[in-house]
Parts: C-alpha cells; structure tokens; sequence
C-alpha cells in the first residue's frame, strides 16, 4: 500500500489507479457534505461535486501535502463552487442542512430514519459556521485541520465552533433539570 505523499504523487503524474484511490477515500464524504449545503441551488450535489473534482484534476500540480490534506484542499474547491452556484442562483442565504431524502440514503429500520432525521433537524437548527464544522469532523470524520481548510476558516475557529455546536446539540437532546428557570445556588 502507497503512503499519502507517494499516492498524491502518482496522483499527479496522472496515475489514474491513484485518482481511484483518492475519489473512492473521498468522493461519498465530499457528496453528503454537499448535499447538507446545496438546498435552494440550480445545480445538483452531484454537479458540484463533478465540478470539484473536475478542478482538482486540473489544478492537481499546485496542491502540496498528503493524502489526508488533499480532503481539505477538495472540500474548499468544494465551498467555493458552493458558494458560486448560490451567487449564480442569485440566492444568498445560509445553506439548509436538510438533506433530501433519495437515492443516497440506505435502507433500514424506520428508527435509523427518524434518527437520522432528528440529527438532520438538530444540525439545522445550528448556526451555519457551526453546522458546517459540527458536520465536517462528527458526520464526515474531517480532522480539524482539514475542516479549517474546507471552511476557509482557522484551526481555532474550528475548535471554537464545534464546542459551541456541541453544547447546543446537547441542549436540545437533553432537557434542562431546572423547572421554571431556576438555577441551582452556587
């Protein structure tokens, strides 16, 4: 097995056997994560993500690092077809996190739906910095400094949004203990 640094490498001398290897580690993350942000677009999840990945192959020469930094720099290719699709819709408004129920999502038992469905609402529910970085390192498995690269954003500011995302996720799943507003003395 190659390591990252040999895989981007023969990635760009145009192996084609590395290209599978990163879109198979990448592309079915970098598709949900678009469907959470491509609600009230012209174009298709699956559009971006051709597009992104498209632009990756033609700018593969200027990317340097591994395979594991190559998930951030596609996800910032990623957030900016986003973001121009949604100046070309003429459309400025945070992204849903919905995702459209459809062909991507696997079949199974109706409590894995309402589930996944609650977490869809929930995530919705959050700020978009904060759900955009809650979704990256909880649901995609993003590390931070790939997510900071997708987001356009700092290390810190990835930190700082995920605890905040966290501590509202965990106020909406757990009710508070306080009836009527009263605090415990301290």
């Amino acid at each position: 097995m190659r390591s990252d640094d040999e895989l981007v490498a023969a990635a760009k001398g145009g192996d084609p056997d590395a290209w599978r290897e990163l879109y198979k580690a990448h592309a079915g993350r970098l598709l949900l994560w678009l469907e959470t942000r491509a609600s009230g677009l012209d174009e298709s999840p699956d559009d971006l993500a051709a597009e992104s990945w498209l632009v990756a192959a033609q700018k593969i020469a200027d990317f340097h690092g591994t395979a594991s930094d190559f998930a951030g720099w596609l996800f910032g290719i990623a957030r900016n077809h986003t973001a121009n699709a949604r100046r070309r819709s003429g459309r400025r408004q945070a992204a849903s996190a919905a995702m459209p129920a459809g062909e991507h999502l696997a079949t199974g038992p109706e409590s894995v739906f309402a589930a996944a469905e609650w977490v869809r609402e929930a995530l919705a529910a959050l700020p978009a910095r904060e759900r955009d970085v809650v979704t990256c390192l909880e649901v995609l498995e993003l590390d931070v400094a790939a997510t900071a690269e997708a987001l356009g954003i700092s290390p810190v500011a990835v930190r700082v949004a995920r605890h905040r995302g966290l501590k509202k996720l965990r106020g909406a799943l757990l009710p508070s203990p306080f009836v009527g507003g009263a605090q415990p003395a301290e």
